[in-house]
């Protein structure tokens, strides 16, 4: 941590030296009487420590040349600059011990000072990144929400029903995939609470369906689905209510439970209806296009997708191995 309060401008770090080493003889030549021979540096070691944390290496050695000196003066030997060979050995001592002193010091707070411009050099990277990949994501995002527009306007304008259908639902998944690309943007490209994304979706599927008498229930909502997985298992749920809807609910009222699980290796999304029920081999032969697109969705993944007969009904279940999330 650096502490510039006594370094700009730079002569508060000569004033700060001088105060520390008055103070520190102020304190060692009051208390002269009470201390034993042999400690003429006591009070100034510290004094070299703070200035040099505090001040930086030019003030830290002002303080310790000042007080070698008035312990030379003072304590160490007779009265005055004694020239002996012991005088010496002790002004070599403080010399080397504070030699060291101020070289840790100051080079630990040019350490930290490095590390300290490192981390915000970084951190300016960083918040560039996410807004370099924000932003093109949302160019991405209303790219593919124009190619459904399109799509949409050719449906308006085709006459045979079978490519009408065709372009509709291909307008759907690219302006779902749209959808589900914008809130990742919104998500700061980190997360994506799978409950929150799977009530809006399905509930845009059944305003599109106009099926009010279908109830969805979706739990799981504390899973949360990485950048990498949120969009092929979005894709996969909406296949499967599509195909719900469609297939197992062609004319009467019926509920689907869509849940997500993980067990922190595989997750799993199950979606379970209780309608008329589908045949054994179904998912294991895939002829529609959303069953292709939901079995190619799964491979994706790395994971499996299976489609089998309940009581009543069909259940969906797609596993995948978890992977991690970044926060």
């Amino acid at each position: 941590m650096r502490h510039q309060k006594f370094r700009t401008p730079v002569w508060r770090g000569y004033a700060f030296a001088i105060a520390a080493w008055l103070v520190a003889f102020a304190i060692r030549y009051g208390l002269a009487h009470w201390f034993p021979p042999g400690f003429p540096y006591l009070t100034f070691f510290p004094a070299v420590v703070l200035v040099a944390f505090y001040a930086g290496l030019r003030p830290a050695v002002l303080t310790a040349t000042l007080s070698g000196l008035s312990a030379w003066w003072f304590w160490i030997g007779p009265a005055g600059f004694d020239l002996s060979v012991a005088t010496f050995v002790a002004i070599g001592f403080y010399a080397f011990v504070v030699a060291v002193d101020i070289f840790f010091i100051v080079g630990m707070d040019k350490a930290s000072g490095k590390l300290a411009r490192e981390v915000e050099r970084n951190a300016a990277l960083a918040e560039s990144r996410d807004i370099l990949l924000r932003e093109v994501q949302h160019r991405v995002s209303n790219n593919i929400q124009m190619v459904s527009a399109l799509l949409k306007l050719e449906a308006r304008t085709t006459v045979d029903p079978g490519a009408k259908k065709a372009l509709t639902d291909a307008s759907a998944r690219t302006g779902l995939v749209a959808r589900i690309q914008r809130s990742l943007a919104d998500a700061d490209q980190k997360k994506t609470a799978f409950h929150d994304v799977a009530r809006s979706i399905v509930d845009d599927a059944l305003t599109a369906a106009a099926r009010d008498d279908v109830v969805v229930s979706i739990s799981g909502g504390d899973v949360v689905l990485s950048a990498e997985e949120a969009t092929p298992v979005v894709l996969i749920m909406l296949e499967c209510v599509n195909n719900a809807l469609e297939h197992g609910f062609p004319d009467r009222p019926g509920r689907i439970t869509i849940d997500l699980c993980d067990d922190g290796a595989v997750r799993t999304l199950t979606v379970a209806d209780d309608g008329v029920g589908v045949a054994e081999d179904t998912a294991a032969e895939p002829t529609s296009l959303g069953l292709r697109i939901i079995t190619a969705l799964a491979r994706q993944l790395g994971g499996e997708w299976s489609l089998q007969p309940s009581s009543p009904g069909a259940i969906a279940r797609l596993s995948w191995p978890s992977a991690p999330v970044a926060y």
